[in-house]
């Protein structure tokens, strides 16, 4: 048989399923803010790494 647990037509029932338990416009909603939190923890993750480095960042301690 297939190798893996999510093959294609695996995936397509399991939408094909929230669709009929969700609704279209319910899903379109849930999609959405799955979006923006994944974005929001993109960018947590971006702001926190941009931290490390700047901090970690040798400092020039030049004195004329």
């Amino acid at each position: 048989m297939g190798e893996g647990l999510f093959q294609p037509l695996h995936l397509l029932v399991i939408l094909f399923i929230a669709l009929l338990v969700f609704g279209p416009s319910k899903l379109k909603d849930l999609g959405k803010g799955l979006g923006e939190g994944i974005r929001g923890f993109k960018e947590a993750i971006k702001d926190e790494n941009a931290g490390k480095t700047n901090a970690s960042a040798p400092k020039d301690n030049k004195s004329e």
